[in-house]
């Protein structure tokens, strides 16, 4: 930690001995069919992470830009995003700028791959998803807003602990960044949830398949990475209120904000609070302790100038869950009962941008804190107490473009240690250290042509201590592993006519055992069994071939994703067929695996019609052992088809509407490991309504949705109640209100 802040000084030392030269750019925004000034378009630059807003004139200005080349994005509702890089002078440039009209959604800058370019731009797709629009559609959790995104599932206890599953992949497979930095909770275990609340992130983005080329081991499976909301825009104040309320659970989930910036200094804070009873499924029984409570806090500083920018951020996070085990005494309890769990997550990160003439460089440190605590026969003495504390850091140089070449250079890294302070040892006191150094190309040939490549080595030693007494059955030896890794992502865009994009990408991916698979020796009270680890587990490592076609144009879309990831090495649970303690005994193995699939879109919007948006989606995944076994945990197939209406109004109160039906067609799944058993397929109905309204002379946006509104009783395929016969959520009628103050 002293060397973490030490740096941070050491940065702001230098930049207050930078060039302050003041180079400004500025200009006008209107729209393209009348020319008539737009106000509240955004003008930003996602390098610089620096924005404004045009005033009602349609004017911006921004001043203390770098010189150099630099991505500006201008977006706003209705219109075609503008991108562009702009060579920065010194002193004034001016840009004015007239949007194309558009009724296809407004493209938004991928900051989850390394070069910061628009969707369309990018050489590997990677899906994007608007918070706001998840609680639209009434995601109770931010772990149940993910399934809305194609490809993307949740392996679920209840409604308050879920973990992402990206093509049939997940637990350490899957890697989650908040804040800039990879979060490390001890998601290895199967009723560990996500770990993060949905107040203050901004947006989520999903690399589908291997990303260890970008962020190292555990991103095999691909990435979750949650942008966090962004600071004011220069000279401006703005806070929130957003209170929502759920049915089902008599739930409520309330957090507000405030942020405030002046031209070089800038300010964050966000608060919530979120407190659910058991919730009730579709045959009218609630499920006893499935309720849960949390406490969030979000802040943070960024100080601006021409050469050099930073930005600290702190995340505090506090959960109460309780561990569903049956539906036993129907009450409204909100104080989670034996067994339950005490979670605190603590987040602090520091990300600062260096500017050169032609070149920057980016480095990101965070610190993340967690301490979890399960308490199973007495409320007052936790059983397992772990503390996990993880530094790391995350460096980047932007080398001056050569020609249609741009090139980063990274180097990555981790020190973790794992602390026991309980009775019970789930996995042992350890330290785990990584080391990795990339390379990545992007090769920009023409307006159809783009090229990326890149080459990777990681490193990780891990060190554990021996736990137990020598020579009885709990023991667990003392381990010191080292585990190394090259990697390499190849892939290639082409634009064959202005609305049709087609993709290939192969990329590799790896991921060292974690410490369960490893050390573990002794009963997992989550899962009721006996676990055996293996020290002797090598790296998995996986190849992805991805191919990808999209058209766009004004009134129809459509997309077609197609992945084969072979797995080698891949580690899983085999039971013994003996027993201890009358649990069964599994002993975790290797074995090469397979899964493929894909994902199927289409998008109506038809002219004059625009208003209109008839959606639907199709997402298949089949993952198999080499043995011919089927994998554990895969998602169901499934079909969604939704019918959207949005509409701009001219009538005093009522700035803007919408209103949706959803049927989402989940099949059977009969393609199960031998340990799980078939699952019947459902359909469940939602629909919504809500709009942005002036009230009292303020914009006030209401949402209500309802979710299950046939009360259907069904489970998914991916719940871990499912042994137990206990069934998913019912009804559930939720209703959001936004106040700005």
């Amino acid at each position: 930690m002293h060397n973490f802040f030490l740096v941070l000084l050491v940065v702001i030392f230098f930049s207050s001995q930078s060039s302050f030269a003041q180079n400004s750019i500025s200009g006008t925004i209107t729209g393209n069919e009348d020319q008539t000034p737009l106000e509240q378009v955004e003008i930003y630059f996602p390098q610089l992470e620096k924005g404004t807003l045009t005033n009602e004139k349609g004017i911006y200005s921004l001043s203390n830009i770098p010189v150099g080349p630099y991505k500006i994005v201008i977006t706003y509702l209705g219109f075609q995003t503008f991108s562009k890089t702009l060579d920065i002078k010194q002193g004034e440039n001016v840009l004015d700028v007239s949007l194309k009209l558009s009724a296809i959604e407004m493209e938004e800058v991928i900051v989850s791959t390394p070069f910061h370019k628009l969707q369309s731009e990018n050489v590997v797709r990677v899906e994007y998803a608007n918070v706001a629009l998840l609680r639209k559609k009434g995601a109770m959790t931010l772990a149940d807003g993910i399934t809305n995104i194609a490809g993307v599932e949740s392996v679920s206890t209840g409604i308050g602990i879920g973990k992402p599953v990206i093509r049939g992949l997940s637990s350490n497979r899957v890697l989650v960044y908040t804040q800039g930095v990879r979060l490390e909770n001890q998601q290895f275990g199967d009723e560990h949830g996500l770990g993060v609340n949905d107040a203050g992130i901004e947006s989520i983005e999903v690399i589908k398949g291997p990303a260890s080329l970008l962020y190292g081991s555990d991103a095999m499976g691909g990435v979750l990475y949650l942008n966090p909301e962004k600071f004011a825009p220069s000279s401006s104040t703005e806070g929130d209120i957003n209170l929502n309320y759920y049915s089902n659970t008599e739930g409520y989930n309330m957090n507000a904000g405030f942020k405030t910036s002046a031209e070089n200094l800038k300010f964050i804070l966000r608060g919530g609070t979120t407190s659910h009873v058991d919730y009730k499924t579709g045959d009218g029984d609630r499920v006893t302790n499935s309720r849960f409570k949390e406490n969030d806090l979000k802040t943070g500083l960024a100080y601006q100038t021409t050469k050099f920018n930073t930005e600290l951020r702190y995340n505090y996070n506090a959960t109460e869950i309780g561990i569903p085990e049956e539906i036993g005494e129907q009450t409204k309890e909100r104080t989670p009962e034996l067994p339950f769990q005490k979670i605190t997550n603590q987040i602090l990160s520091s990300k600062s941008n260096l500017f050169f003439d032609r070149s920057s460089l980016e480095f990101t440190l965070g610190y993340i804190l967690n301490d979890r605590k399960e308490f199973e026969d007495d409320p007052s003495n936790a059983a397992l107490d772990m503390n996990l504390s993880t530094f790391n850091y995350n460096i980047h140089y932007n080398l001056p473009k050569v020609g249609k070449v741009e090139t980063i250079f990274g180097l990555q890294g981790m020190h973790q240690n794992n602390t026991n302070f309980g009775e019970e040892i789930l996995i042992p006191n350890a330290l785990t250290n990584d080391i990795g150094a990339l390379a990545t190309s992007h090769i920009h040939f023409n307006d159809n042509n783009d090229i990326q490549l890149g080459l990777r080595y990681d490193h990780r030693s891990i060190n554990s201590e021996a736990t137990g007494i020598l020579g009885e059955q709990d023991y667990i030896d003392q381990l010191n592993r080292n585990f190394s890794s090259f990697n390499a992502a190849a892939g290639y865009k082409l634009n064959f006519a202005k609305s049709f994009i087609g993709r290939l990408n192969l990329a590799t991916g790896f991921r060292a055992p974690n410490l369960a698979e490893l050390t573990s020796n002794g009963v997992h009270e989550g899962t009721n069994r006996y676990e055996i680890g293996n020290p002797d587990l090598k790296n998995e490592q996986n190849l992805q071939t991805d191919i990808s076609l999209e058209f766009k144009n004004e009134h129809i879309e459509f997309y077609a994703n197609g992945f084969l990831n072979d797995v080698n090495n891949y580690v899983f649970l085999e039971p013994t067929g003996t027993f201890q303690e009358d649990n069964a005994v599994f002993n975790y193995e290797q074995q090469d695996a397979q899964l493929y699939g894909g994902e199927f879109g289409f998008h109506l919007h038809p002219h004059p019609l625009d208003w209109l948006h008839l959606e639907s989606s199709y997402q298949t995944v089949i993952g198999k052992l080499d043995g011919g076994d089927y994998l554990p945990l895969i998602p169901a197939n499934s079909l969604t088809n939704t019918i959207r209406v949005e509409q701009s109004s001219a009538i005093d109160w009522l700035n803007s509407g919408y209103a949706f039906v959803t049927l989402r067609s989940v099949f059977n799944q009969n393609k199960v490991n031998a340990f799980e058993t078939f699952t019947d397929g459902y359909n469940i109905l939602n629909i919504g309504i809500g709009g942005s309204m002036i009230l009292f002379k303020q914009d006030v946006e209401i949402r209500i949705s309802g979710n299950n509104i046939l009360d259907k009783s069904y489970v998914s395929h991916l719940s871990r109640l499912k042994p137990d016969g206990i069934n998913d959520i019912g009804r559930n009628i939720s209703l959001g209100l936004s106040l700005p103050l």
